[in-house]
Formats: structure tokens, sequence, C-alpha cells
């Protein structure tokens, strides 16, 4: 009999097939076709439980979201908080890594950033001389200020200072305020989100706790 050592070899396929047929009827061959039971596999546990945080957390953020656009639209109004600052705040909680000291470092950071954008547009102002140049070397001097004060500890999450820029810009263009009359609300709207982050991941901690 030839040995089927080349796959071109005319009588290769039937070799292959007899070998095959070999390979499947042993035992060793038999146990690797059992089915696998993934409950014991730690990458299946590991899946199931990032489903179940994920779950948790959709349900937590879902339905603060709601709560949260309610008492901002509705009780808070007249107070000027702005609900889409308030979710730049909710999620750079997440950002900052959530806990408490992500709590900490998003309303330091954010409110410093919202502190320096308002002086920057104040900046802005007295740099007329500049003309077309005046905002843009404004904006330049306060980026550079975040990014050096990333040194402090509780300012070292330089995106957050940078969120807390662009909300206060952002509330000084579209609502064409002064940026003292921008800041207050800026600042509300930052703990309020941060807050909201805070009690969402709590929640969905609870939740997580309960299914597992």
């Amino acid at each position: 009999m030839r040995h089927c050592n080349r796959l071109h070899d005319p009588l290769a396929k039937p070799c292959l097939v007899r070998m095959t047929t070999k390979l499947v009827t042993s035992r060793g061959a038999m146990s690797a076709l059992a089915p696998v039971n993934h409950t014991d596999d730690p990458r299946y546990k590991t899946l199931e439980n990032l489903m179940t945080v994920l779950i948790a957390l959709a349900i937590s953020i879902g339905v603060l979201a709601v709560v949260a656009t309610w008492l901002v639209l509705g009780p808070l109004a007249a107070l000027g908080v702005q609900i889409w600052q308030a979710f730049v705040a909710w999620a750079c909680f997440y950002h900052c890594g959530g806990k408490t000291a992500g709590l900490t470092k998003t309303i330091v950071g954010m409110v410093f950033g919202a502190v320096v954008g308002m002086v920057s547009v104040m900046l802005a102002g007295q740099l007329g001389a500049l003309g077309g140049l005046a905002a843009p070397v404004a904006v330049g001097i306060g980026a550079a200020v975040i990014v050096l004060a990333a040194h402090v500890g509780a300012l070292s999450t330089i995106p957050a200072s940078v969120y807390g820029f662009a909300c206060v810009a952002g509330l000084i263009l579209l609502k064409g305020l002064t940026p003292m009359a921008a800041i207050v609300p800026t600042i509300a709207s930052i703990i309020i989100g941060a807050l909201f982050g805070y009690a969402s991941e709590a929640v969905g901690g609870m939740l997580t706790k309960k299914t597992a």
C-alpha cells in the first residue's frame, strides 16, 4: 500500500479519508468531540459577569437619566441648570474611574476648567488689539493653564478640566450670557451630573449583587 505523503498524490484523498475515520473512532478523538461545559470555563464566567454589570448599569443609568432630565427641565429650570452640562459631568465621573475618587476629580477638575474658561472669555475681551486672534490666544492661554495645573493631584485628569472649560464656553455661546452669569449654573450642573453619576454607579452595584 502506498503512503499518502503528498497532497497532489491521486491516492491521497482515499488515504486521508481512512486516516480520518480511524481518528474519529479512537477514544481520544471521541472525548475531544464531547460537548464542552461552558459554565466551567472562567472565560465564559467573566463574560457572564460583564453582561450582568452592563445590564445593571443600563437599568440604573436609564432610570436616573429620566429623573435627572425631569429635575433639570422642571423644578430646577428657573436656576438655569443645563441638562447637557450635567450629562457631560456624569460621563466625566466614569471617565475619572468612578467611586469617591472619580466624584472628587470630576467636580474639582470640571469646576476648575469652567473657571479657567470663564476667565479666558473675559481675557478675550481685553485683547481687542489682537483683532481676530483675541479669542484664539485667550483659549490657548487657558489650555496651557489647564495642562500646567495637572501637576496638582486633584487636577491631574486633564480631560475633566477641558470638559468644564467647554461647558462654560458653550453656555456663553449658546445663551449669549456674560461669563459671570454663566459660571454659576455651569458649576451647579457639574455638581448635579457628578452626583447622578455616583448614584448610578452605586445603584448599579446593588443590582449586580442581587443578581449574582
